[in-house]
C-alpha cells in the first residue's frame, strides 16, 4: 500500500498569485478547511513546499 498524507487548506488564496492558486486547485483544495488525501510522492511535497503557508500535514499514513 502506498503512503498517504491528509492536507487540509489553512489559508485563503485571496491577494495570492496565480501560480499559487492553482497550485491550491491541483491539489484539489479550493475551500477554506477542506482536506484531502494524497499520495505521497515527490510531487505532491514540492506542490506542499510551495503553498506551505496554506496548507497544512494533518496526518501520515502508511
Amino acid at each position: 500500500m502506498a503512503k498517504t498524507i491528509v492536507v487540509k487548506q489553512i489559508g485563503s488564496p485571496i491577494r495570492r498569485p496565480a501560480k499559487q492558486r492553482a497550485t491550491l486547485i491541483g491539489l484539489g483544495l479550493n475551500k477554506m478547511h477542506k482536506t484531502r488525501e494524497l499520495e505521497d510522492t515527490p510531487s505532491v511535497r514540492g506542490m506542499i513546499n510551495k503553498i506551505s503557508h496554506m496548507v497544512e500535514i494533518v496526518e501520515e499514513k502508511g
